[in-house]
């Protein structure tokens, strides 16, 4: 237990690992099947009855396995509620809700276990590609796809050379009016055009639909770097924790804060380089300015 929590993180991580792909195969054999959904706020931020099932099935086996621990899922949370400094697991049953509900296979089981509100333990699996992702603090981040060799990450970690050359993960999130919306248009904007016209002229902008799944590839070294501006704690927690085993980093998607509270829902991750992330972060935050968002803890 080389941490300062006393846990056993490698443990709680193992453990983790088969409850994700169980839960996993609920989500698989529901794919096939045409997905009735909920609207929660808007049409872009929606709900099926397999994201409940699948979180009532973490939440029991976790529960029957660590009863002291706090719990914290997507679609059981209370409005308002804190996460604390107690062991508390956070969860999304499926990120990437949208995509399992159009039979799209970027979707994933996220589990991520934080203890003095700091993301320690993380597992991320694509049950649809068999693509397994985890990582315990101190202990590195690892990834594993079907039946294939378990690879350290990150993949590589060139420099980072700015934003010109950069594959960045983008969301537009469920709000389309308001400062939000304008903000995320702003940045897309100046990111993708030219820079005769004052942009950035980014190689290019994904959107996968699943935060998870995007920082998993920053922290492979896959993707530059992602941002959004209004995901919540589950999005982010196991994920979290897997990029900064890699040696990425997480910071506040606004200009500034270098060390981001869990509940920040404002995020910029990049992706480990040789050359360090400084440089990078402080050109992404230019493009900013004054012209924030509305989201925070």
């Amino acid at each position: 237990m080389d941490n300062e929590s006393g846990l056993d993180l490698q443990a709680i991580c193992e453990y983790m690992v088969g409850v994700a792909r169980n839960a996993g195969e609920i989500l698989s054999a529901s794919m096939s099947s045409p997905q009735a959904f909920t609207v929660k706020k808007n049409t872009a931020d929606i709900v099926t009855e397999t994201d409940k099932r699948v979180e009532d099935f973490i939440h029991d086996q976790l529960v029957a396995r660590y009863a002291s621990f706090h719990f914290l899922g997507e679609e059981t949370h209370k409005t308002g509620s804190a996460i604390t400094d107690h062991p508390t697991f956070i969860v999304d049953p499926i990120d990437g809700t949208s995509n399992f509900v159009h039979g799209i296979p970027d979707v994933c089981v996220s589990i991520g276990l934080a203890v003095g509100r700091e993301p320690m333990v993380g597992v991320v699996y694509n049950p649809i590609h068999e693509e397994l992702w985890w990582a315990s603090k101190g202990q590195g981040a690892f990834c594993r796809r079907s039946n294939g060799p378990t690879r350290k990450l990150p993949f590589s970690s060139p420099p980072l050379e700015g934003l010109g050359p950069a594959c960045i993960g983008i969301e537009w999130g469920s709000d389309r009016e308001g400062p939000n919306f304008e903000l995320n248009a702003k940045v897309f904007m100046t990111l993708a055009r030219t820079t005769a016209t004052g942009g950035k002229f980014t190689n290019s902008l994904r959107c996968t639909g699943s935060a998870a799944i995007t920082i998993c590839r920053v922290a492979a070294g896959q993707q530059d770097a992602f941002w959004e501006c209004g995901c919540w704690a589950w999005d982010v927690t196991a994920a979290w924790c897997i990029l900064a085993e890699a040696g990425g980093i997480m910071v506040d998607g606004h200009p500034g804060n270098w060390s981001p509270p869990i509940d920040n829902r404002r995020y910029l991750a990049v992706r480990p380089a040789e050359n360090g992330h400084a440089p990078f972060i402080e050109e992404f935050w230019s493009i900013i300015g004054d012209k924030r968002s509305t989201y925070g803890p």
